[in-house]
């Protein structure tokens, strides 16, 4: 299927002006299609020829100024639009259309706790094409007129207020100029909180089935959506440009959230269905302000081409976690990015892949889904940290205002906004642009320290640059506390360029310096050796728990680069985290440490060995915690130890007796939990599992059975979630979520024989998928069937040959590449022993 060229973009920007959809759909058509009727009125400014996309089922009819056009003359996704003359026309299309099970266009989920249907749109990038007709690229920007018709017990939710008209029909106001990719709907019979806020409709909505989840938190979720919004309209002097802010919790969403505009979506996995922990609940609140930050970076003020995606993304992460610290109770929301997102922008930027924050060269809407990364999202808000910080935040704010005055309702791009962003400041934000925007890459700092000649001429300290950027960071001095030798205490915190002269201090040289204390740029971190040693020595006491996330995220880009040991890594996490005060650090740290140290980095032989030192680390914070003061620090020590558990008695216990001793008791995450990792052991049978299933029949408890038996080391066991991964039939296909589920059962570290003949047959079946499936299933299957625990130059032979012959899809093939090269750095890592 084509997928739409830049060039071509440009060309049909060029010939076309769209100035209205009318689009209408029906909903009661059964469980495989639904009907679709769209009205396009556009001018074409001179003669030419053209094409609107559309996927259909069946396209029925099609006409064009009242005069039928040839159905059949559809060609994949294109209809062909030739010799329009110039001047007004109307086209008008009535197609059936295909529900979907994977995430893309109209999704169709049976809850199967109470069965009632609900759908919902994901219409990003080109999805569009899949639910009506449409002239489909962001800058061609239109008005829409919706209208729906559902079941009678059903609501539809819309960009604007939807209003029922009888007999099952919705009708929505009209948008104002929206992109194709945020039109939005969500049908089915809701649970739904209203209110109001400063005249403005607020609502949230989820499943039935959910609602005294969502009834729990609801306050809680108002609480941050209030606070941003008021936050941003201190910050925007452009106010909130739609009728209404709904937050639909959808099933089986393949991103963290959608920014819709007047209609979000997010995983409703953020309804907690079962304990979680606070950072959790700061996550959900950070993507709450990530998504409200959309509605004037990305839906008032639209990307041109998908070039800029970090217009849209980088933004909305930078104004995320700043406004969330700024605006509700969550203040150390940077550190959470720091230890856990800035480590996902460190490993896509270092990987063949990487590219630009704004990359130059995006030909295709297929090269554009690959950008949505590390680099789009933690690379590119670490970038705006590092402009706030360099520029100052009034400047700042002050060429963001500019920028949506310029371009309401439009579309921009990167040249648009640093013209906007210079017309307020002296300093030469062109050439920061070039530097930080257009390179690609991470740079290293690494802390010299050096001594006079004599004692009194006191020390000297210079950050060497490995790298090409300026960097505008805090450099931190510590010495040891005298009270207590394993902590330290900040003697100073200075201000520093890089590149830059070296420094003389008078005086003692501190026992540890950091650069990049605070976190403000976005580099790896190199200590000197006397540095390096008091950090491993006295991490738990550094004051400041964003200065301690940079200390480990050091320590973990070392293990990555096959500079520190894993054993070294996991001592430090054992001397550590029993101290350590931030629950975002400790899990952090502990999912490091288990999910890649201990699963991947340490040769199977030592295995064991580390994953007791990480079971003995969570009994020590589980016996910190007893007195009940740190819930969310024990249920972190509680997950961790069940997911390192080598032997099935004390986790079984647990299961049978349905609690921890000392608490928390066993909800259905951590029931699932602990069946998952009884599974893997060969401690429960089909039997147990189905039983589970009885217990909880959620589409969670469905995910959770289909976890289980995939990860249970019996051959028919793992034959059958096999062929349930990859059917010889289409109609056997596993929704999204039940793939990943599956996916996720099947490679176990402890089952490497028993698994070792499915590792040749994965690219193979693989690549036919991907091909069959589309980008979501490709996505899935590159990231959580890759059996990324078979550690050899065997795989990577394999990987090598898929990528060179095999021909898997652009979306399979990004995620191969970049799976190669981490095995890379694990068979390195693996190489590097001594501490």
């Amino acid at each position: 299927m084509p997928v739409l060229t830049r060039d071509e973009a440009q060309t049909r920007a060029q010939l076309v002006d769209v100035h209205h959809y009318t689009v209408d759909l029906d909903l009661t058509r059964g469980p495989d299609t639904f009907d679709s009727r769209t009205a396009i009125r556009f001018t074409a400014r001179t003669a030419g020829d053209t094409f609107v996309e559309l996927k259909p089922a069946e396209l029925r009819t099609v006409t064009l100024d009242g005069q039928p056009l040839d159905p059949t003359t559809l060609d994949d996704n294109r209809l062909p639009l030739p010799a329009l003359t110039a001047g007004e026309h109307e086209l008008v299309l009535d197609a059936a259309m295909r529900y979907s099970h994977t995430g893309e266009g109209m999704h169709r989920f049976t809850d199967p706790t109470d069965g009632e249907t609900y759908v919902y749109t994901q219409l990003f990038m080109d999805d569009v094409q899949r639910v009506f007709a449409a002239f489909d690229q962001p800058d061609l920007k239109a008005v829409f007129d919706l209208t729906v018709t559902a079941p009678d017990t059903w609501t539809v939710l819309a960009n604007g207020v939807t209003e029922h008209l009888g007999d099952g029909t919705w009708r929505a106001t009209t948008t104002p100029l929206l992109s194709t990719y945020l039109v939005a709907v969500a049908a089915g019979p809701w649970h739904s909180i209203r209110t109001e806020h400063r005249g403005l409709p607020f609502g949230l909505h989820c499943r039935r089935s959910l609602a005294p989840h969502l009834d729990a938190d609801a306050d809680e979720i108002l609480d941050a959506t209030r606070a941003c919004y008021d936050r941003y309209h201190e910050k925007f002097d452009e106010p909130y440009p739609f009728d209404s802010y709904d937050q639909a919790f959808v099933p089986e969403f393949n991103a963290g959230a959608m920014e819709n505009p007047g209609l979000v979506t997010f995983r409703d996995e953020f309804v907690y269905r079962s304990a979680v922990t606070d950072t959790e609940r700061q996550l959900r609140a950070m993507v709450i302000a990530h998504e409200m930050a959309h509605m004037w970076f990305g839906d008032l003020v639209t990307l041109k081409w998908w070039d800029d995606i970090w217009l849209n993304e980088s933004f909305a992460e930078y104004m995320g976690y700043q406004t969330l610290t700024e605006a509700t109770r969550f203040k150390d929301t940077w550190v959470d990015f720091g230890i856990s997102r800035k480590a996902w922008g460190y490993d896509a930027d270092q990987r063949p892949s990487t590219h630009p924050v704004a990359p130059e060269d995006v030909p295709d809407t297929a090269s554009a889904l690959l950008n949505f990364d590390g680099i789009s999202y933690a690379k590119g808000a670490s970038a705006l940290r590092q402009l706030v910080a360099w520029l100052g935040e009034k400047d700042f704010l002050a060429g963001i205002n500019t920028h949506f005055e310029r371009h309401k309702f439009g579309n921009a791009t990167l040249a648009d906004f640093i013209e906007s962003l210079a017309s307020g400041t002296d300093r030469d934000v062109h050439a920061w642009a070039d530097i930080w925007l257009r390179t690609t890459g991470v740079d290293t700092l690494t802390g010299r320290a050096g001594h006079g000649t004599t004692d009194s001429d006191g020390w000297t300290f210079t950050v060497d640059r490995q790298g090409s950027r300026p960097h505008r960071i805090a450099v931190g001095l510590y010495d040891h506390d005298p009270a207590d030798d394993r902590a330290l205490v900040l003697r100073e915190r200075i201000d520093v360029d890089v590149p830059g002269a070296p420094r003389t201090f008078h005086g003692t040289r501190p026992a540890l310096i950091v650069p990049n204390d605070q976190d403000l740029t976005y580099a790896k971190v190199r200590l000197d050796t006397a540095s390096q040693q008091a950090a491993l020595r006295g991490l738990s006491g550094i004051p400041d728990p964003l200065t301690r996330a940079v200390v480990w995220n050091t320590l973990r880009d070392m293990v990555r680069d096959g500079q520190l040991a894993p054993a070294a890594y996991l001592a430090a996490a054992k001397d550590h985290l029993p101290a350590e005060t931030d629950l975002a650090v400790v899990q952090g740290v502990l999912a490091f440490a288990h999910t890649q140290v201990a699963d991947r980095c340490t040769a199977p032989a030592d295995r064991p060995a580390a994953l007791t030192l990480i079971t003995t680390l969570c009994e020590t914070l589980i016996r910190r915690t007893e007195d009940g003061s740190h819930p969310g620090l024990r249920l972190t020590a509680v997950r961790h130890l069940i997911d390192a558990a080598q032997y099935a008695d004390v986790i079984r216990d647990w299961y049978d007796s349905g609690a921890v001793p000392g608490g928390p008791e066993l909800d259905p995450e951590l029931r699932w939990r602990i069946l998952g990792r009884l599974s893997v052991l060969g401690a429960v049978d089909d039997a147990v599992i189905e039983a589970e299933l009885a217990h909880d029949p959620s589409a969670v408890g469905q995910e959770g059975a289909a976890r289980c038996h995939a990860a249970l080391p019996d051959p028919q066991a793992k034959a059958a979630a096999w062929d349930a991964l990859f059917p010889t039939d289409p109609a056997r296909d596993l929704s999204n979520y039940l793939f990943t589920a599956t996916a996720q059962g099947f490679w176990q570290p402890e089952q490497a024989d028993l698994l070792r003949s499915y590792v040749p047959r994965y690219f193979t079946e693989a690549t036919a998928l991907a091909e069959r499936r589309g980008p979501a299933i490709a996505a899935a299957v590159g990231r959580y069937a890759f059996p990324e625990h078979t550690v050899d130059t065997d795989i990577l032979r394999l990987g090598e040959q898929c990528l060179a012959d095999g021909d898997p899809t652009p979306a399979l093939r990004r995620r191969l590449a970049d799976q190669l090269d981490d095995l890379t750095r694990v068979l390195k890592a693996r190489e590097t022993l001594e501490p």
